[in-house]
């Protein structure tokens, strides 16, 4: 599994998978997408005052769970490219993006 590709490759995929892991943690924690912050209430909900709920509330804490299931889908998919398809798109273009945006914006009163 491994061997199937050369070593850049799989450096590569840890650099795509890290940024797509830590932009699936904020959409989960932070983010104000309607559907997500439903989802989010209902874990609330459903994890009450328990440390589960600090999954919810800590992108620092839930990251690396998300890392697991990183690692599995690459591992399992060996690379596929729809792995690379989805995780390129959603993590470096659409958070590499959204980053670019926070810097590119005018000054306090500028017009």
């Amino acid at each position: 599994m491994l061997g199937s590709h050369p070593w850049w490759v799989w450096a590569l995929a840890v650099v795509v998978g890290t940024v797509s892991v830590s932009r699936t943690a904020r959409l989960l924690v932070w983010d104000d997408f309607p559907p997500v912050a439903w989802v989010r209430l209902k874990f609330y909900a459903a994890t009450k005052d328990t440390a589960w709920k600090k999954l919810g509330e800590c992108a620092f804490c839930l990251a690396p769970y998300l890392s697991i299931g990183m690692i599995a889908w690459a591992l399992l998919s060996d690379l596929h490219w729809t792995w690379w398809l989805i995780n390129t798109w959603w993590g470096l273009m659409s958070y590499g993006a959204a980053i670019l945006m926070a810097y590119d914006q005018p000054a306090d009163g500028a017009d």
